[in-house]
């Protein structure tokens, strides 16, 4: 299991942000709070589950073990969770 962050560096609100996604819901969530994230910040309503973070925050990601990936493997990686999420697997993990 891994935990991946883009670069994608998307303006907003004065910053640059990106995307932080995992191979599993619970994963995500353990990462994120490890990251001092709460969890109120998760992002579900989209098209997949994920933490929103600053260009600082992802550095520190790739400190504590996330893997820098490119968008093809960002996208893989959501689409196996989403998968998941529509079988039932990690409904109760979602809020």
């Amino acid at each position: 299991m891994a935990v991946y962050v883009d670069s994608e560096g998307i303006r907003w609100r004065g910053k640059e942000w990106c995307h932080l996604v995992a191979d599993s819901i619970e994963e995500l969530h353990d990462f994120a709070a490890r990251l001092g994230l709460q969890r109120r910040w998760f992002q579900n309503k989209g098209r997949y589950p994920h933490y929103d973070v600053t260009m600082t925050v992802r550095s520190r990601a790739l400190l504590m073990g996330a893997v820098d990936a490119d968008r093809a493997t960002l996208i893989a990686c959501c689409r196996r969770v989403r998968a998941d999420i529509l079988l039932g697997r990690t409904q109760a993990l979602l809020s």
